[in-house]
């Protein structure tokens, strides 16, 4: 398993660059990421068991500069599914979203449809990777599922990581465990405690009010998690979905295979009538802003411009600011700030400089002292004044 420290790359510089949000709504604390334009409705992304919101940031760096505006959430501590339905509703009302487009895999898919069943005028579409419609199979399979709140944190993590397949993969499947792997060492006893009882409490996915076009089901076809028969079940409920199977891509094609998941998203939020907005992205792209509103941008220039004058201030009085952020660049256009000075400044020490004075300044007494013993030797030798006056 990977640590911290071999962090791939792509993950390193979307830390950097999208920040984290973490807000308290009622009793739950919901950790999400939200980028891309605020004018576009968002894909919401829901992770499964062994997910968090960081397993889809290659789809929010790479959808985002598309125009899209991407959302992933972590799943919140809840312990059935009618309180995730009123969770995440609030949450929704608490960031301002009405209409949402949702992306679920595994757990995540059947919450996204419990939500659509339950709360229809609020979801515009779906997008369902390897995921189901109830969860008996899965509560015949844990027989001690009415202990699971009293369970160690390290046997619910290792029950969770014997479902994710071992053994010889592609190179790009096997990061992708690894990273899977390394975000549920992230999670508390709680978090997987929640998640296992959701995965086997008694409920299944009722008829959907949306048409089938308005689906998208995205299945590798190589192996995952979820039984296949599991899989075959959900294409039959939805005989009108569009399909989009991967040829390989194992329990997390989100990491293993980005590039076409994300042409499937695209595909899919073209069908359904989202409508990107590349210009803004590129536009504040010009500006090095993040591809928020224009009130969002305007906040955000007024906060810069406060830190920096701020900044030099502090310059200003010869003080040092050593925990100040560095900044990454977001484009290739240069700045418009002006260049600072570099040739003004001789790189000279004050110690320097003092023994550069105290040595002119003896230079000079000696000078002035030899200039009156001579002047007096040859007045005594002219005959000017007397040997014993001197």
């Amino acid at each position: 398993m990977k640590g911290v420290s071999s962090a791939p790359g792509d993950y390193v510089y979307f830390k950097s660059q999208v920040p984290l949000h973490k807000i308290p709504i009622g009793t739950k604390q919901w950790r999400y990421y939200d980028y891309g334009p605020k004018t576009v409705p968002p894909l919401i992304c829901i992770p499964g068991i062994a997910g968090t919101a960081d397993v889809y940031y290659k789809q929010i760096m790479a959808l985002s500069m598309k125009g899209y505006r991407v959302i992933s959430v972590d799943i919140p501590r809840v312990w059935s599914y009618h309180e995730w339905i009123q969770a995440f509703e609030k949450f929704l009302d608490t960031i301002d979203v009405h209409h949402v487009h949702l992306y679920g895999t595994s757990l995540g898919g059947f919450l996204a449809q419990l939500f659509a069943h339950h709360r229809p005028r609020r979801v515009k579409s779906l997008v369902l990777s390897n995921t189901y419609l109830d969860t008996r199979s899965f509560a015949a399979a844990m027989s001690w599922a009415p202990f699971v709140s009293w369970t160690p944190s390290f046997l619910l993590k290792r029950y969770v990581l014997t479902g994710i397949r071992d053994g010889p993969h592609e190179p790009f499947i096997a990061d992708s465990v690894d990273f899977a792997v390394s975000q549920v060492e992230t999670l508390s006893k709680d978090d997987l405690a929640s998640r296992l009882t959701l995965t086997v409490e008694a409920a299944s996915v009722g008829s959907l009010p949306h048409s089938d076009s308005f689906i998208t089901i995205m299945d590798t076809n190589d192996y995952c998690a979820i039984p296949q028969v599991l899989k075959d079940e959900l294409a039959e409920r939805y005989p009108e979905a569009r399909r989009a199977y991967l040829k390989t891509g194992g329990d997390f094609p989100f990491l293993s295979r980005p590039d076409e998941v994300n042409l499937h998203l695209q595909l899919h939020l073209r069908r359904v009538g989202v409508e990107p907005r590349p210009e803004v992205v590129k536009s504040n792209s010009r500006d090095g802003t993040d591809g928020t509103d224009s009130n969002s941008q305007s906040k955000k220039k007024t906060d810069e411009d406060k830190e920096d004058r701020s900044n030099n201030t502090h310059q200003g009085s010869g003080s040092s600011t050593s925990d100040q952020s560095p900044t990454f660049p977001e484009s290739s256009g240069s700045s418009n700030d002006p260049p600072l000075p570099t040739d003004s400044i001789n790189p000279v020490s004050m110690d320097n400089l003092l023994v550069m004075q105290l040595m002119t300044g003896e230079v000079y007494k000696s000078c002035v002292v030899f200039t009156l013993c001579y002047c007096t030797l040859v007045l005594v030798h002219g005959g000017f004044i007397s040997r014993q006056s001197v």
